[in-house]
């Protein structure tokens, strides 16, 4: 696992350089659906990774945004390019890449690195998780009022009639204040290292939640759908938190 995990980071690492440096210079922007766009930067950072990956393990799998899933062999790597692709577009200094493995079912290995602050967010199962080599952990705000939580919104949310805008303004009224910061896996990955205490979405892909999700809950947090199940990467929705909180908000998303 330790050349898997190293692999995973040196991939995300030389992506993510490669994206500091693409800033501000996109030579190409393509619109997958009304507001859900791809640069060529998504696509040269995914072609890297893949080639790393693939390099030093060519019978696992690979889940990306940018290609047809290839779910094979004994374990499958979960890649997001480049998770915050609008903000990176606009030079708004909010994106990171995302690399997850799954064997058996089950995220074993979660890397995401933001290249503009030098960020590098890992975890193991079992093995705890890390910001630049040191431990971290969730939170210990245990009330809501005192929170401060992220969420984000479906490219679809103009058209869906559960577009999460009623959640927003539940839990703007219930916390000290909300976020909606553009990037899942890094809104993730402060929640892991107690930045936020909490973060909510719908109609996320495996690829930006696989690898963060791994990420909170070895950083001490809970991670389940909105009725408190287990999470599933392939589900529709998400809740992150410090666990302390978890009851409480699982309350405000309950409330239809």
């Amino acid at each position: 696992m330790d050349h898997e995990m190293n692999t995973a980071i040196a991939a995300a690492m030389e992506a993510g350089r490669m994206i500091k440096a693409s800033l501000g210079e996109i030579k190409e922007v393509e619109y997958k659906g009304r507001i859900n766009i791809v640069t060529d930067v998504d696509k040269r950072s995914e072609a890297m990774i893949i080639k790393a990956l693939g390099r030093e393990f060519p019978d696992y799998g690979f889940i990306s945004e940018e290609r047809p899933p290839e779910d094979r062999g004994p374990a499958c790597w979960i890649i997001d390019p480049l998770d915050g692709t609008t903000n990176f577009s606009r030079g708004f200094p909010f994106f990171a890449v995302s690399i997850g493995l799954v064997r058996d079912g089950q995220v074993e290995i979660g890397v995401v690195f933001d290249p503009l602050r030098e960020e590098l967010f890992t975890a193991r199962a079992g093995r705890g998780a890390f910001l630049n080599s040191q431990p971290i952990k969730v939170s210990a705000v245990d009330e809501l009022e005192k929170s401060f939580l992220s969420t984000g919104f479906s490219y679809k949310f103009k058209e869906q009639k559960k577009n999460n805008l009623d959640n927003f303004s539940r839990f703007m009224m219930a916390s000290m204040a909300v976020r909606r910061a553009g990037s899942a896996c890094l809104d993730l990955c402060y929640v892991a290292c107690g930045r936020f205490d909490g973060f909510w979405e719908l109609d996320l892909f495996p690829w930006d939640t696989a690898a963060a999700m791994r990420i909170v809950s070895e950083a001490g947090g809970r991670v389940s759908d909105f009725r408190g199940e287990p999470f599933d990467i392939f589900g529709n929705s998400i809740l992150a938190s410090n666990k302390l909180l978890h009851a409480d908000m699982l309350e405000i998303l309950g409330e239809e």
